[in-house]
């Protein structure tokens, strides 16, 4: 008699995956959930606490440069986390010492709303420990993976983009209720209390993650910039990446300036709900949920379908044009509102929508151009890299409401004028971005 084969060998998840999902779950519901807040307490509290209507322009300003200051440094030290995770103390010693310290910064917010200049400082312990732990957290989630269940990767981040959009929706939704019914101490408080939850999920799994070592200093450095294609692929990625700092400039005004008009707009959705101006932000992240699977199954195969490549050099520019077209829509609501006209929120709910497929087009396109563009000793450098466009967008949002503040060279572009003017801005970017997109030679690296 024959012998029976043996049954196939069960391929499951990691054990560390729910740890890392459940992580990011909670970290995403505190970074979000104190974000969602920021614009409008520092104009109640800070910059303008007496409501006073002369003082308006000014006080969302200044409130604007706090945001995306706070922002783009945010979004520059996941370079340095990255690095530090992969050439000197490894990515577990990373995210677990910044994550202690990203819960000082949360109890430093909580502690100081009546102080500015401790607010402040718990706005730069924020930024350090999110910054230096970003990078790193998606590349542990990899890390776990080895050949037997790579096949498997795609669902474990299709789990860890959705662990994003869970925390971040329900924090947008949470927090300014509880603001606007217990203050700012607590608002503030529970999002340091996630972090908290955050931190002690990530350590319970330490028995379980698979810890990539160090390279090294020294060995980074050759592996990196040494002789080779690393240097070719940095300069050919990092060319298309010279365009997109203008679209993170525009997309993430949503996120600030949009809430504060929000506040003067006719926020009654329909008989009986008004949400709060904060909440309508949330509109994002939903509408994102719903758009990132259409756009990847259906618009672009049915683009294809009509014999019109949908390559990632032009699902980025069209992306770069939609985005335009939302700050059109939110010019022309802060048109009525400087004619004295009391615009229906409705107005914006479109805006989130337009802005939301754009950003899409850009934003999961050149995460997937970073990667595929560059060979396996700089993936992490190009993707970390990606994250830094974002704090480019941020960086200049914040000179220029600065620069508002102080009456100086862009004070001359408030109200309708200050989102023309990145119409017009987006309208010089996606023009340069077509004539070098192209010219550009590509060359994909997947498996090398």
């Amino acid at each position: 008699m024959p012998t029976p084969a043996a049954p196939a060998e069960i391929v499951r998840f990691p054990k560390a995956v729910p740890f890392i999902i459940g992580n990011e779950v909670a970290e995403r519901f505190s970074y979000y959930g104190m974000r969602a807040i920021l614009p409008t307490f520092l104009v109640a509290q800070f910059f303008n606490p007496g409501h006073d209507t002369a003082l308006t322009a000014v006080a969302e300003a200044r409130a604007n440069d706090f945001v995306h200051s706070f922002a783009a440094l945010g979004y520059a030290l996941p370079v340095v986390g990255a690095l530090l995770a992969d050439w000197v103390v490894g990515k577990y010693r990373v995210i677990l010492y910044l994550s202690l310290l990203y819960c000082v910064g949360h109890a430093l917010l909580a502690a100081f709303v009546d102080d500015l200049d401790g607010f402040r400082l718990g706005l730069l312990v924020v930024a350090v420990g999110m910054g230096g732990i970003k990078s790193s957290v998606t590349a542990n989630l990899g890390d776990q993976f080895d050949r037997h269940n790579a096949h498997l990767l795609p669902k474990a981040y299709g789990w860890f983009q959705l662990a994003i959009d869970v925390g971040a929706a329900l924090s947008t939704a949470f927090i300014p209720e509880l603001y606007a019914r217990y203050g700012p101490a607590v608002a503030f408080g529970v999002p340091g209390l996630l972090m908290g939850v955050a931190t002690l999920t990530f350590w319970l799994g330490r028995r379980r993650y698979v810890r990539v070592p160090p390279t090294g200093l020294l060995q980074g450095l050759r592996q990196t910039f040494g002789p080779g294609e690393g240097r070719a692929a940095l300069r050919r990625v990092g060319v298309v990446f010279i365009f997109i700092p203008v679209v993170w400039a525009l997309y993430d005004q949503s996120v600030s300036e949009w809430v504060l008009q929000a506040a003067h707009l006719d926020r009654e959705l329909w008989p009986g709900f008004t949400p709060l101006p904060e909440q309508i932000q949330i509109l994002g992240i939903v509408f994102g949920i719903g758009l990132n699977p259409l756009l990847t199954y259906r618009v672009y195969p049915a683009l294809e379908r009509m014999g019109v490549r949908a390559t990632p050099l032009r699902r980025m520019g069209a992306g770069m044009v939609i985005v335009a077209l939302a700050l059109a829509i939110v010019a022309g609501i802060q048109h009525s509102l400087d004619s004295g006209g009391h615009p229906s929120v409705w107005w914006q709910v479109l805006a989130y929508f337009v802005v939301a497929g754009g950003t899409l087009m850009v934003a999961v396109t050149g995460l997937e151009y970073a990667y595929t563009h560059s060979p396996q000793v700089i993936k992490s450098l190009t993707t970390a890299l990606w994250l830094l466009t974002i704090a480019g967008g941020n960086f200049f949002l914040s000179i220029m409401n600065s620069s508002i503040a102080e009456g100086g060279f862009f004070a001359r572009f408030q109200g309708a004028n200050y989102y023309w003017f990145f119409v017009g801005l987006m309208a010089i970017n996606v023009t340069l971005f077509a004539l070098v997109a192209a010219r550009l030679r590509e060359k994909i690296y997947v498996g090398a």
